[in-house]
């Protein structure tokens, strides 16, 4: 960026950056929004007087300096004066309350099989006389059919107030919803022709049925979980989720086809900020989709108006008008990661697309260097909170991303001719053919070996990202931001780390492939694979393999089970059935022996034993005295009583199961059980266990006297890095420490090995030295 009007652009930067500051200390310390409000106006009021002082230079910065101010005060003014109305909403804290107001976004499906989606409140009190409450929430409800964007709703449920920061000022656990009034008017037209869309797609063969309504509005319900966990695994996730670059693809293609016809460039805007319009009440006219499409038009408009200087000037006044209109959004990473691909549009895009354009024609090399721009400035800010980074992204979105706005643009058709069934079809099934590259794409790029890295979150890993892109970045341009002889040098630089990281790359990839079980010692006998925020225990004797539960993500549980050269499965146990204990079974369904599971409570949990059993699993109900063999070891189940009524299916009926001999060290596993099912269960335990995986990923709801009694060698915490709910507690952790265990975490050491040498424990992490640890006994 050069001249003038470049430098002026660069001034609104560190402006917006002030604001966005001020929106993150005012959402999440709401009682100072007024001080900053009272301090924001004083600041106006010095910054005029010293405008009409005579001293040079003086009126350009006294220009910004008043921009700056008057926009962190009226960010503070917005959070403030919600500051009332959410109160009202915390003060219904841990009551059963009713909700009536307006859903304003789509819907997902949550772990929990409910469907969540947000509701600007319009009543909000205890049952039967709500009060007026403008506070938004967030909503939870068993599914129902009519939950569209526009339908005012009354959900009763449990309420639980939020942390300072969150955009919804509370999360309702509807037990009861009712529609009192569907979708209307061109929100109502938008749902109905949504779903005629959804069902046309899915009628299409696989691959690429179930991701085509994603692709084109942003609707993954269609989505299988492989296919969305292959999605996030290559970095193509961002394809199906209604963002600038759907808005871009939008806006560039109105634009172009109105210039085609002999359009003006009056004309060509107008149409295409209209037809943008349309495309977001199409999709949902939630914040996240607004925000995306304010950004992408401006980014677009002043690229394709051949003025992109003026685009990071507009960029930064938009951000700050948004922010204004809803401070919450600072908190967000949506709002970051807008924000950063709209730049990446704006300042990368043009550069890249010169210099991919040696090797391409030049339309296709801005349509690749579009998504790759936007994931070269996101990658940084993935990497802050993110536990997992896709190392095939950019190749993956090479191959994806040219035929991304085909899918789109053409799908969008499809919506927009079902009125006319035969052209609906046709374009329909001419959208499948991209969106069937996309999706085995995704699957392919999924299964590349070392493909996905597991990484701490943070600053740290954010750093390194964002030297990887940079140098990416300057490789594919050409050309780098510097002048002369720094110019040279860093693009030398850029060259060095590429190479380097290529070199970590195929190196991790043959660890990871071919050459995997060699990075696994082979005296393990019990491996509690690091499956984030769940379990996913390996247990083997001889040539035969248990494992007790799977964790929720399949590729995070193949790559385990890959590394420690394990097909076969003789004996799975899921202990009950949360998502975090069975939610990845789809990568083990065909390769299992024996399946024992714990109680059933819904559809849901009878539907994961069908697919195992339709496969050719045995399945056996677990009760206490269930018992058998595993290669020369031998294993029981401890827990539930069978026909009690006491503990619901869940944790507290969580499948307790012990192993014993052939090689394996005396083993407890304990499920999710609280302290209370922890008592009854030690009447139950004999002697002392070596290992023991502690209950509930090491909650603080435990029985100390279990732990005292049993006395474990080491004990195993299987948890996710960062994880929402503290896991494992710190008093915990004391605990099991306080017997002697020795403490073994999945979330600070990775996959943890334990092997059984005459009687010594031996232990290897991923993430440390092995140690040897002497049994007691």
């Amino acid at each position: 960026m050069s001249g003038p009007s470049g430098r002026r652009d660069l001034r609104l930067v560190p402006v917006a950056a002030s604001v966005w500051a001020t929106a993150l200390v005012c959402v999440h310390l709401p009682r100072l929004s007024w001080w900053v409000v009272c301090l924001g106006v004083a600041s106006g009021i010095g910054v005029l007087v010293l405008a009409r002082l005579p001293r040079p230079g003086l009126q350009g910065r006294g220009g910004l300096a008043l921009v700056a101010v008057l926009g962190c005060a009226a960010v503070a003014l917005t959070a403030a004066l919600a500051v009332p109305e959410r109160d009202a909403a915390h003060d219904l804290d841990g009551r059963v309350a009713e909700v009536i107001g307006e859903i304003s976004s789509s819907t997902s499906t949550g772990r929990d099989g409910r469907l969540w989606f947000d509701v600007d409140t319009v009543h909000a009190g205890t049952l039967g006389a709500p009060e007026r409450v403008a506070a938004p929430v967030r909503a939870g409800v068993d599914p129902v059919d009519g939950l569209d964007p526009g339908a005012v709703v009354r959900i009763t449920g449990d309420v639980m107030a939020t942390d300072p920061g969150e955009r919804a000022a509370a999360v309702v656990f509807g037990m009861r919803v009712e529609i009192l009034r569907p979708a209307e008017g061109v929100l109502g037209v938008a749902a109905q022709v949504r779903e005629d869309f959804v069902t046309r797609a899915t009628r299409l063969p696989e691959p690429g049925a179930g991701l085509l309504p994603g692709l084109a509005v942003g609707d993954t319900r269609a989505v299988s979980e492989d296919l969305n966990a292959a999605m996030l695994t290559s970095g193509l996730s961002h394809l199906t989720a209604v963002s600038g670059a759907n808005c871009a693809i939008v806006v560039g293609a109105v634009f172009w086809l109105t210039g085609l016809c002999g359009g003006g460039r009056r004309l060509r805007i107008g149409l295409a900020l209209t037809a943008l319009a349309a495309f977001v009440v199409l999709v949902t006219p939630e914040p996240s989709v607004i925000r995306a499409a304010v950004m992408a038009a401006l980014a677009m408009l002043s690229l394709l108006c051949g003025r992109p200087s003026a685009g990071l000037g507009l960029l930064c006044l938009a951000a700050i008008g948004i922010l204004i209109a809803d401070p919450w959004l600072a908190a967000t990473p949506g709002f970051a990661l807008s924000a950063a691909a709209t730049a990446a549009l704006i300042v990368l895009a043009p550069p890249l697309a010169r210099g991919i354009a040696r090797w391409m024609p030049a339309p296709l090399a801005f349509a690749v260097a579009v998504p790759l721009a936007a994931q070269l400035a996101c990658g940084p800010i993935i990497a802050l909170f993110a536990e997992q980074q896709s190392l095939i992204g950019i190749p993956a979105n090479m191959l994806a991303d040219p035929v991304a706005p085909v899918a789109t643009v053409v799908g969008l058709l499809a919506c927009l001719a079902a009125p006319v069934p035969p052209l609906a079809d046709l374009f329909a099934a001419s959208a499948w053919l991209p969106s069937a590259w996309i999706a085995t794409t995704a699957t392919v790029s999924a299964g590349v070996p070392g493909g996905a890295a597991l990484v701490v979150p943070g600053l740290g890993a954010a750093a390194v990202v964002a030297v990887l892109s940079a140098a990416i970045g300057i490789l594919l341009a050409g050309v780098s931001p510097l002048r002369g002889a720094a110019d040279l040098w860093s693009r030398r630089a850029s060259t060095a780390v590429v190479i380097v990281a290529c070199g970590l790359l195929s190196g991790r990839a043959l660890l990871a492939g071919p050459l995997v079980t060699a990075t696994v010692p082979q005296g393990w006998s019990i491996a509690a694979c690091d499956v984030g925020q769940g379990d996913g225990l390996v247990v083997r004797s001889g040539e035969r393999i248990a494992l007790v539960d799977t964790g929720e993500d399949p590729a995070l549980l193949e790559s385990c089970l890959q590394a420690l050269g394990v097909q076969r499965i003789d004996l799975l146990v899921l202990s009950h059935f949360d998502a975090d204990h069975v939610g990845a079974v789809s990568a083990v369904v065909g390769r299992v022996g024996v399946v024992v599971h714990g109680p059933t409570g819904s559809e849901r949990d009878v539907d994961v034993l069908t697919a195992l059993e339709e496969a050719g699993a045995t399945l056996v109900p677990g009760a206490t005295g269930l018992h058998g063999v595993l290669g020369d070891a031998k294993w029981r189940v401890l827990w539930p009583r069978a026909g009690s009524a006491a503990f619901p299916p869940g944790n507290d009926a969580s499948v307790v199961v012990e192993f014993d001999g052939g090689g394996i060290p005396r083993s407890l596993f304990l499920g999710d059980l609280s302290a209370v099912p922890q008592r009854m269960l030690a009447g139950q335990l004999r002697g002392t266990y070596a290992v023991v995986k502690v209950a509930h990923h090491g909650s603080a709801d435990q029985d100390p006297a279990l732990y005292a009694q049993v006395q474990p060698t080491v004990a195993i915490f299987s948890a996710g890095v960062g994880n929402d709910y503290g896991h494992p507690r710190h008093e915990t952790v004391a605990l099991t420490e306080a017997t002697g265990a020795a403490s073994l975490r999945t979330d600070t050491q990775g996959r943890i090995l334990i092997g059984l040498e005459g009687a010594a424990l031996t232990v290897w992490t991923e993430r440390a030295d092995a140690s040897d640890v002497d049994d007691p006994e």
